[in-house]
């Protein structure tokens, strides 16, 4: 596969501005340390580092056509990188495919493609955009954006996927996410072809168990979409009396009339 790669990245037309690839891992854990590994080679010219599971791009083809697995080999989870250029002097195209052959070398990864072309590269943009709609039609579905340290993503989705699995049997993990900042979109689908009203009223469990494990690891229940409605009556829950209430002494101080999302940040105080 080394070869492949080597042959991928000498067969580029003209340098474009942002390589993508899309890279086989064997698991969250080796994923991490690939991570580690890219931004010592790479730098700051990572732009994108995205984890999904397999399950991601089987759904996402199931219900858009026009999606392609870009390897010939089935893998549990994958990574989709893109680099920019930050002025560094050596090509982004050689260094990225140094980071790679490093990368299988150590048994970090387990296969990969680089995009040859802008094209190429939408389509596999396309596999994580096409995921979350693919989620969508497949019925029930239990939204979680969390993030905890990069160094507990592994332990996060193995303890998670652990529990729901037990008091849910036939729920299906689905994570992706943006692995260098930990922000993991942890979503687990009902059981094919379980009755959606049924596993939908299990959402307030769901969320318990998920998020009581995202606490325990440190992270946080809400990432980079916020509290708002949904998450405003579990914030007591996962902080102590001392921050609710220095939260709510600078919501004083900013928004005194609490004009500014009102009902969207603090549960009133009880």
């Amino acid at each position: 596969m080394m070869a492949a790669l080597t042959q991928t990245a000498a067969s580029y037309p003209t340098r474009w501005d942002t390589p993508a690839a899309f890279l086989a891992t064997p698991s969250p854990a080796t994923a991490v340390a690939w991570l580690r590994r890219a931004k010592s080679l790479l730098g700051e010219s990572i732009t994108t580092m995205e984890l999904m599971e397999r399950r991601c791009i089987d759904i996402a083809m199931r219900h858009n056509g026009a999606i392609r697995d870009p390897l010939a080999d089935r893998h549990d989870w994958y990574l989709m990188v893109e680099i920019a250029d930050q002025g560094e002097q050596a090509p982004l195209e050689a260094r990225l495919l140094a980071a790679f052959e490093a990368g299988l070398e150590n048994g970090e990864l387990l296969d990969g493609t680089i995009a040859a072309s802008a094209e190429q590269a939408a389509g596999i943009r396309r596999i994580r955009e096409g995921a979350p709609e693919g989620q969508r039609l497949e019925g029930a579905s239990y939204k979680h954006d969390v993030s905890v340290p990069v160094s507990q993503v592994p332990h996060f989705i193995a303890k998670a996927d652990a529990a729901l699995a037990a008091r849910f049997p036939g729920i299906r993990s689905f994570a992706f996410g943006h692995l260098g900042d930990g922000n993991i979109h942890y979503n687990p689908i009902q059981a094919q072809g379980g009755d959606k009203d049924l596993w939908q009223s299990f959402l307030p469990e769901v969320n318990l168990i998920v998020h009581d494990i995202v606490a325990r690891l440190g992270g946080s229940i809400t990432a980079e979409h916020g509290i708002g409605r949904l998450r405003i009556n579990e914030v007591p829950r996962y902080k102590s009396a001392v921050e609710m209430e220095m939260m709510r002494s600078l919501k004083q101080c900013f928004d005194p009339q609490n004009l500014m999302n009102p009902g969207k940040l603090l549960p009133d105080a009880g």
